[in-house]
């Protein structure tokens, strides 16, 4: 009897460790989630021969070179004290340009001639930024340049001589140009200027012409110029005016009036619209509703995703570059639960070759993000997505809220993301949510974002929070809410103001100041000041509500552990503020950790700074959040 009553217990205690350990997922190391690609920003030669993308080389990013014909790689750089920069280009004459990530300091641009491997710096003028606009088959020697060289709060054009060095004035910024459209000709007639309120359109014939209005709009409004369409003098844009949704039009340039709509989409927003300089043509639009989605102009390019499609199966992909036949193309893959790799596509011969995989984690280890809605308290509905853990009970569970950064002109999409799969890993649900004001939703969705920073957006996240409450996901005892930037912001609000709606809070970078967030925004951002009044809030007007919710005026308020990191050469960050704010904390006893960083970008140092960041934030999360019920 005693034997059979020990066989029982044993058999019990057999099942019960079985079925836990089918509660629970493999627990990924935090270095596999944090593992850097081995290569990234890929490039093809626009002769089709060679593909280029950065590497490590002493710890830093260097360029390096491979032929496709015989898969020899060379490295092309070998600099050991800053990173070449990942927006680096081909010429058609095949040299590189590029520059190093200095954090601020001089970044001058340098050219690397491919066929000698020689460098040499070719524009060098201190802090000026630096933007390529376009580079001609025509005149392979000279690029089209914008620059804040002259006054560091306007951008000017300029040709520049990649052989000689040579810089030449091409267009004098009169004020608050943001934008410039080049033809096939390398001429630029169309621009854009905005006072962050107002924005202009103004076009010309030619060079000698004077640029003349030929649209007005408000910040609500807007036509984001594409392309010329090469038939008469009209051009390409995405624009909303007169409509919710923004749809991709043709537009005179002679009197600004739309000619007609090429695409819409009555869900959501196009948000991209492909353009071949080479074979000007029109390729494709692509927008967001609960997953990326295409629609297609051209046969030919219609084709080869479809082929790309089969191939890959259940990925989302987008070629990224291609040579000058176009036959030969970059694409880059993606997934919710992978970060994907990137291909070599060769159209004659219809092959993939993978150039790398971006991810070493198992898609099957990592967990599903499911599209959601709800409606908020004040009828509106809001979307976003849930990623729950693999655990065999989706109830009751612990949570993390993780508002997007912003707030406007961003959202949170169908992909991956390192934080919701690191957490969802560690038995998460993770819950995002695209609060009225971010992008992609249409005018009237993202205008009911404004001036509602501490309003109608925190309810939102107040709303989608007792949403999932309210369908058994969450337990209500175990809810932290985690943010960077403006969602940093965010859950100090949170905290601040629903102090008994969370367990804790995480944040990274976090604004926590609106009257500081405003008066540091840097010299060549003024144009959009006006902009940043009328949708955050005036400092001088609005100054009693901007008061009212930043949460520096309000550290009496948190009442649960928080843990801050922040990096100290963030540009708009204000230290001493900052300190102030997690002294009056911990003069109040609130739990409250800070981890500041002085760690370059891309160094070793903050390498191992991030991974020591996840495992404060494991830690951190798993003491405040495994409550007794």
């Amino acid at each position: 009897m005693v034997r059979s009553l020990k066989t029982l217990v044993l058999i019990f205690v057999v099942f019960a460790l079985c079925a836990c350990n089918r509660n629970k997922a493999i627990e990924i190391p935090i270095s596999e989630f944090l593992k850097n690609p081995e290569k990234t920003s890929f490039k093809i030669s626009p002769d089709g021969k060679y593909v280029s993308y950065l590497k490590r080389y002493n710890e830093i990013q260097n360029i390096f070179i491979q032929s496709i014909a015989s898969g020899k790689e060379v490295m092309a750089t070998s600099f050991s004290d800053f990173s070449v920069s990942g927006d680096y280009t081909w010429t058609y004459d095949n040299q590189i340009l590029f520059s190093q990530d200095n954090l601020g300091d001089e970044h001058p641009m340098q050219v690397l001639d491919v066929n000698t491997l020689k460098i040499k710096t070719i524009l060098s003028e201190g802090q000026a930024k630096v933007r390529i606009l376009n580079k001609s088959r025509a005149t392979p020697d000279i690029i089209t340049i914008s620059m804040n060289k002259r006054d560091s709060a306007n951008f000017d054009v300029y040709r520049l001589n990649i052989k000689t060095g040579e810089l030449k004035t091409y267009l004098v910024n009169l004020g608050n140009i943001t934008e410039w459209l080049v033809d096939a000709d390398a001429k630029i007639r169309l621009i854009k200027a905005t006072n962050g309120v107002d924005e202009t359109i103004l076009y010309r014939a030619n060079d000698k012409s004077k640029f003349r209005v030929i649209i007005k709009n408000n910040f609500r409004n807007y036509v984001r110029l594409i392309a010329f369409t090469g038939v008469k003098k009209n051009f390409y844009a995405l624009s909303n005016v007169g409509r919710d949704k923004t749809a991709f039009v043709e537009i005179n340039a002679e009197n600004g009036q739309e000619e007609r709509v090429i695409y819409a989409n009555n869900n959501a927003d196009i948000l991209r619209a492909d353009y071949s300089k080479m074979k000007q043509r029109l390729e494709l639009v692509s927008w967001e509703e609960a997953k990326p989605q295409k629609h297609f102009f051209n046969a030919e390019i219609k084709a080869i995703y479809q082929n790309l499609y089969k191939q890959l199966s259940g990925n989302e992909l987008n070629i990224s570059d291609r040579d000058t036949a176009e036959n030969r193309f970059i694409v880059s893959t993606y997934t919710d639960r992978s970060r994907g790799a990137v291909y070599l596509y060769e159209r004659l011969s219809n092959t993939l070759t993978k150039l790398t995989d971006n991810s070493n984690i198992n898609p099957g280890e990592l967990c599903v993000k499911t599209p959601i809605s709800y409606t908020a308290s004040d009828g509106t509905v809001i979307n976003g997505y849930l990623t729950l853990p693999l655990v065999d009970d989706k109830t009751n569970l612990p949570v993390v809220v993780i508002p997007h950064d912003g707030p406007f002109g961003s959202r949170d999409s169908w992909n991956y993301n390192l934080d919701v799969q690191f957490l969802a890993n560690r038995g998460y649900a993770v819950l995002q949510i695209n609060y009225r004001g971010s992008s992609g939703y249409g005018k009237v969705f993202y205008s009911a974002g404004f001036k509602e920073l501490g309003g109608k957006i925190q309810q939102d996240i107040t709303d989608g929070v007792n949403w999932l409450i309210a369908q058994k996901i969450a337990n209500p005892k175990k809810i932290a809410i985690y943010g960077h930037g403006f969602g940093g912001f965010s859950a100090l609000y949170g905290i601040s103001f629903n102090p008994k709606l969370y367990n804790c809070a995480v944040i990274q970078d976090g604004l926590i100041n609106l009257f500081t967030y405003i008066k540091t925004a840097p010299p060549f951002y003024q144009p959009f000041l006006q902009k940043m009044y009328a949708t955050i809030g005036d400092p001088e007007k609005d100054a009693d509500q901007l008061r009212s919710i930043s949460p520096v005026f309000h550290s009496d308020k948190p009442k649960v552990p928080i843990i801050i990191f922040q990096n100290l050469k963030a540009q708009r960050a204000n230290i001493n503020e900052l300190e102030h704010y997690i002294r009056e904390l911990q003069r109040r006893n609130i739990p409250v950790r800070y981890l500041p960083s002085k760690n370059q970008r891309g160094s070793i140092g903050s390498e191992k700074k991030r991974m020591q960041n996840y495992a404060d934030i494991e830690k951190f999360l798993d003491n405040n959040m495994h409550v007794k019920p």
